[in-house]
């Protein structure tokens, strides 16, 4: 929309406030809620519900299949990031589904064959990364079972053999609708780790591990889709309709329309043509206003709320352009909510209470980068600097983001001498497993829905209030006068 010409320049300065997370602070009210007891389940979509309001962010230092079944083991949810193509994300979408199937499919069962030798079984198993397999006949019905203890040295059985001589032929199998607990009981029954599920003739159509069972009792509180796979999000681009169709086939849950400025028309136009070509739930981002939000809401299963906020973002000192992160979720909330469509809050976050901060501002889960790029499960090798542990972490505008792909989500052409970059490359100190992040930050946010009294992220969000903060009031929220000598968990002062 064009400007009004005959508006005096003067009238520009006359500017609203806007406020990011350490202008405020949540009021503590009277409560009798315990924070070990605050349910923080929220909706990331329309349609998709999490455990707890954390995703871990679309980017190529941060979240490929190995973060993404993590997030979701956690009951989070992890978006794959769109600097791989197109075939590397449909892997890593069915990896992430697969990884706590409780029954293995067929063409994922390593099997043996009665004819196979010993020595090639042996061989062939330990390559796989498997202690036993089922020995099959040309038409998949399952013969027998043969694990390592069946062909040990020790026992009466050469090299040369063949694993018809060494198998187990009195194999325990179950139906295809075998229970976890039935399945379960069958193998303490028998003392074994693993029952092939068969059809009516006999033949294999996958595999139970005790290993597998007990795995799903582990995780418990995952974010798993209505088949019990857990979930995982993926970034597309706002042209990359090819792409997101296979991302929507591969099984994704939720997909991200990945790009700096959706309040591009162009992109809105892709973005709406997106949900109309897939299954899956379309989150689109990001925005920053409620006009942005107002020109989305109609089509959008979700919005993303972010401009600049990134601590390895530089759009707002390159650009010029950029809202602060609780006006911003603020803003497009009095719009989503309007019509029950979630909020996320993506970057800015550094402590556990900003995450808690950007919820009462209207958010219905968080999105967070440099949060976990230090964790086990993100991307890249720990490398050591001055004796400390880090991992590197880049802004998907950083000219190596950039480079891989990633500039189009800056609405940049692919040219590398002509990329006007607005993110930075720089190493990220080496935090551990995602599970303990995770502990702290889930843990932080439950202490301010206690301070606050509200049991449910729904409660919490009408019931909080913020304060301002002066300067001083900032300072005076941190330690001070002091020289820590024990660093928390949850807390450094250099952040």
């Amino acid at each position: 929309m064009e400007s009004n010409e005959s508006e005096p320049f003067s009238e520009k300065l006359r500017v609203p406030e806007a406020l990011t997370f350490d202008d405020v602070l949540l009021r503590p009210k009277e409560s009798r809620v315990e924070p070990d007891a605050a349910d923080v389940s929220t909706k990331v979509t329309k349609n998709v519900d999490l455990q707890i309001p954390i995703l871990s962010a679309a980017m190529d230092t941060v979240t490929e299949a190995g973060m993404a079944i993590g997030m979701a083991r956690e009951g989070g949810l992890g978006v794959l990031h769109r600097n791989m193509d197109t075939a590397a994300m449909e892997a890593s979408i069915i990896q992430v589904k697969r990884a706590d199937e409780l029954v293995i499919r067929r063409e994922n069962v390593v099997t043996a064959s009665p004819d196979q030798t010993v020595d090639d079984v042996d061989a062939m198993m330990e390559q796989k990364g498997v202690s036993g397999a089922p020995v099959v006949d040309d038409d998949d019905t399952v013969l027998g079972i043969i694990s390592g203890t069946d062909i040990r040295p020790y026992l009466e059985v050469g090299e040369n053999d063949e694993v018809r001589e060494a198998m187990t032929d009195e194999v325990v199998t179950a139906a295809e609708d075998v229970s976890a607990r039935d399945a379960l009981e069958l193998m303490y029954d028998h003392k074994i780790e693993r029952v092939p599920i068969v059809d009516d003739e006999d033949r294999l159509v996958g595999l139970l591990t005790m290993q597998g069972i007990l795995a799903r009792r582990e995780n418990e509180n995952a974010a798993r889709d209505a088949d019990g796979r857990l979930r995982v999000g993926a970034a597309v681009g706002p042209f990359e309709e090819e792409r997101a169709v296979a991302a929507d086939e591969a099984g994704a849950d939720v997909l991200f329309i990945d790009c700096a400025h959706a309040h591009n028309l162009n992109v809105l136009d892709s973005a709406e043509a997106i949900t109309e070509s897939v299954d899956a739930d379309v989150v689109v981002g990001n925005v920053g206003t409620k006009e942005a939000a107002e020109a989305c809401v109609d089509f959008a299963d979700g919005i993303k709320v972010g401009i600049g906020p990134g601590s390895i973002c530089t759009t707002r000192v390159v650009s010029g352009a950029g809202m602060p992160q609780i006006t911003a979720v603020a803003e497009v909330a009095d719009v989503a909510s309007q019509q029950d469509v979630p909020v996320i809050a993506d970057g800015g976050i550094r402590y556990s209470g900003d995450a808690i901060k950007a919820i009462a501002a209207g958010a219905d889960a968080v999105m967070l980068g440099s949060y976990f790029a230090g964790t086990d499960e993100a991307p890249g090798r720990v490398i050591t600097m001055n004796g400390k542990k880090y991992k590197q972490y880049r802004g998907m505008g950083s000219v190596g983001a950039m480079q891989s792909g990633g500039g189009e989500r800056y609405l940049k052409e692919e040219n590398d001498e002509d990329y006007v970059p607005e993110g930075v490359e720089a190493a990220t100190p080496y935090t551990g497993t995602l599970a303990s992040e995770l502990h702290q930050l889930v843990g932080g946010m439950q202490s301010g829905m206690g301070y606050v009294g509200a049991e449910t992220i729904p409660g919490f969000k009408r019931r909080a209030e913020f304060v301002r903060v002066s300067a001083a009031g900032q300072t005076e929220g941190h330690p001070h006068d002091v020289m820590i000598t024990d660093e928390a968990p949850n807390y450094s002062p250099n952040e």
